[in-house]
């Protein structure tokens, strides 16, 4: 764990103002710290692919606890919002999927359990320590890390070879890059810019360098328009306005029939998209390969896009054991190994140790064989550490997901949505009564 990001999410969990709103409204949950007694039945939402084959072979090897799955709508497509009302109506389930750049809202108001008594020490201890950071707020731990995101640029390596193009490690790179697929074929493009998904976009501006969410005493200080993200978003503006990426909404049919039909030769995406490009166009098998993302200086570096933990909501009674089986699926082999075999999941584990375990389940014929996560592995390691997440990222997101929409329908800038969230994000703050800056 570098000393930057250990010293940057302290500051931010332990300042008082945020402090009160991350943990006052926490559930507490009546489970006690002993371990389940059983047998129990816990219930868990989620999205990740492979939940399912996970929930199969923890079923089939446990009966002390038994898990009912349902798989929900990723988060941003009505995934948290399913959350939060069945949270409000108190009917949720016992365990949530939750990204980390969503938890500190989910626990902000009150949706969540404090699972520090059953999430050890020891149990952190086995994982990623940014990853544990990001999941440890006002000195107490809201959920079970999963995996990390780190960025990857996955690219159809027989396009490229047909068009003679080379794989860019510059952003600079990447736009020249885009101007030449676009004259070899003018329907084809290098990407596809998401105007569904903000998140994508912050990933790019974290790896820039941009810290958007910082606590500072009693005072949010929130701050979009740093030079990084000036930079990022006049970038991206400029690969529209030029026309040298789509405007698909993400993982649409839309989008995944550009890629079956090579209009779209490019993904900017993270390690999980390694599994969504072998489950979405299988007949491409042997056709892609993936890249470090690039940089603005060619140096490594890497924001992170999504990554997944466990929760435990706040009226759950069964606490141990939804985080018994959080534990099984992020820090054992036999759990990792389950969600990797699936085929449709190419997770880079938030535990080290169970990264071999990852590789080996993993099917890379898909990538010629290639060892993408020896990449995932480097990128892991690039990753900013300067970043990281406030009480209202659902706020942002969804102000700026309002307005990217309407930029894939000729609407707005880049800098207006970013702006619209910026301004969304402070609104919400000073609601909430804390001290906000920006």
């Amino acid at each position: 764990m570098t000393r930057t990001w250990s010293r940057t999410s302290r500051v931010i969990a332990g300042t008082a103002t945020a402090l009160a709103v991350l943990t006052a409204c926490g559930g507490g949950g009546d489970d006690t710290a002993s371990k389940p007694n059983g047998p129990v039945t816990i219930t868990f939402w989620g999205w990740a692919k492979g939940s399912k084959d996970v929930v199969d072979a923890f079923n089939a090897s446990h009966t002390d606890i038994q898990v009912k799955f349902e798989e929900i709508p990723s988060g941003t497509a009505g995934g948290y919002a399913k959350i939060s009302n069945a949270v409000k109506a108190g009917n949720a389930p016992d365990l949530v999927s939750i990204e980390y750049a969503s938890l500190p809202e989910f626990v902000s108001s009150g949706a969540l359990q404090d699972i520090g008594d059953q999430f050890t020490e020891a149990d952190r201890a086995k994982l990623l320590p940014q990853s544990v950071e990001l999941t440890t707020l006002g000195g107490k731990s809201w959920a079970v890390p999963f995996d990390a995101a780190p960025q990857a640029f996955f690219y159809r390596k027989d396009l490229f070879a047909t068009y003679k193009l080379q794989v860019p490690t510059t952003w600079d790179a990447f736009k020249k890059t885009a101007e030449q697929v676009k004259k070899a074929d003018a329907k084809a493009r290098i990407a596809t810019f998401f105007p569904d998904d903000p998140t994508t976009f912050e990933a790019m501006a974290w790896q820039a360098g941009a810290q958007w969410f910082k606590a500072e005493n009693d005072t949010w200080k929130i701050d979009t328009t740093d030079p990084a993200t000036t930079k990022v978003t006049a970038y991206w503006q400029g690969l529209l306005d030029a026309d040298l990426v789509h405007k698909d909404a993400s993982f649409s049919p839309e989008w995944v029939g550009s890629l079956k039909n090579g209009t779209t030769i490019g993904y900017l995406g993270a390690s999980w998209g390694a599994g969504v490009l072998k489950g979405n166009a299988p007949e491409l098998s042997g056709k892609w390969a993936v890249a470090p993302v690039p940089t603005w200086d060619g140096k490594p570096a890497s924001g992170m896009l999504g990554g997944t933990s466990f929760a435990v909501t706040k009226d759950s009674r069964q606490k141990a054991a939804a985080v018994a089986f959080a534990e099984w699926m992020s820090t054992t082999e036999a759990g990792v190994k389950a969600r990797i075999a699936s085929g449709t999941s190419s997770a880079f584990p938030a535990a080290a140790a169970l990264r071999p375990v990852a590789k080996k389940a993993f099917d890379a014929g898909y990538y010629g064989g290639q060892d993408i996560y020896a990449l995932f592995e480097s990128a892991g390691a690039s990753i900013n550490p300067h970043w990281s997440w406030g009480p209202t990222t659902g706020t942002t997101n969804t102000a700026i997901k309002d307005r990217f929409g309407r930029i894939a329908r000729g609407g707005p800038s880049i800098a207006d949505a970013v702006k619209a969230g910026h301004d969304a994000t402070v609104a919400e703050l000073a609601k909430r009564g804390l001290k906000v800056e920006g």
